[in-house]
């Protein structure tokens, strides 16, 4: 009897923490930095030197302007050329800047979309990039350079039938904060002192093995957590992606995995802490198993 109500219990504290992990590190991810305009414009800053980006930031600002420009038989020498001045702009540290200055009004059009009512699409507008582009090549003299449209040219990170989809579940975990990644290591702490007096409490023999029992088991539910967390990024991404304009996908994903980096930092940590927990407490029980006095020994 004891040896099935041990092995249920061990059973519980693995599903456990295999769903709490995710849930806890989605939790703290929004509370911490999709919630955060510093962290979040840090996370995307980088991605202005990144050449999907570049691309998609060229041919939506080169796509604008073509619209309000008419050159007749040089229509597409004129694109040519004014894409190429997009695209020698979008390497220079003005781009930069205005790339921080557009994400940075993004963010408050994100968390407004993930926590507004209506249909919205989540999207980074390049009206900022597009001005100082414009600004850059008029003082460059490129021709055509002040009929480039400075207006809403978006981005879209994720289409408005999925943020609807999506809002349920991101008002949930902004809800929990960081208390679900707090919980997680109670409940693992926790099981490990219930095996612990399970097993006889302090001074009994079969108190430090079943603790170490625990602890592998928690171990092997972090690193389960962690494979279902990575799943559910992955997962997530694909679905997003999906919904998105073909010209703009390569733009987006750059923009989903430099948010969701932490994310895939923080499930091959926990994994590989969990694997390490599970193999040393395994180890260290076998290693004290084989060093105890069998009967009659003495």
């Amino acid at each position: 009897m004891r040896t099935y109500l041990s092995a249920a219990l061990s059973a519980v504290l693995l599903v456990l923490l295999a769903v709490l992990v995710p849930v806890g590190a989605l939790s703290a991810w929004v509370d911490l930095e999709i919630e955060n305009t510093d962290r979040y414009v840090d996370a995307v800053a980088p991605l202005a030197s990144d050449p999907d980006v570049q691309s998609t930031v060229t041919d939506l600002i080169t796509d604008g302007a073509m619209k309000q420009i008419d050159a007749g038989p040089l229509q597409d020498t004129v694109r040519d050329f004014l894409r190429q001045a997009v695209l020698s702009f979008t390497t220079t540290d003005a781009f930069q800047d205005a790339w921080n200055a557009a994400n940075r009004t993004a963010h408050e059009a994100v968390t407004a979309a993930l926590n507004g009512d209506t249909g919205e699409a989540v999207t980074i507008d390049l009206a900022p990039v597009t001005e100082r582009v414009k600004q850059n090549l008029e003082e460059n003299g490129v021709p055509f350079a002040d009929r480039i449209p400075v207006q809403h040219t978006d981005i879209t990170l994720i289409s408005a039938d999925r943020a609807d989809q999506l809002r349920q579940t991101f008002r949930l975990l902004q809800t929990g904060s960081v208390w679900p990644a707090v919980g997680t290591l109670v409940v693992a702490v926790l099981g490990v002192v219930v095996a612990w007096l399970r097993g006889g409490g302090p001074g009994h023999r079969r108190s430090t093995p079943a603790a170490l029992s625990a602890v592998a088991v928690a171990g092997l539910g972090f690193a389960l957590g962690a494979l279902l967390l990575r799943a559910v990024v992955a997962f997530a991404r694909n679905r997003v992606l999906s919904e998105v304009p073909d010209g703009e996908t390569a733009g987006a994903a750059a923009v989903y995995d430099a948010l969701t980096g932490s994310l895939r930092t923080t499930a091959w940590i926990v994994f590989a802490a969990g694997l390490v927990m599970a193999v040393c407490a395994v180890l260290v029980r076998l290693r004290a198993t084989r060093g105890r006095p069998g009967p009659g020994t003495g």
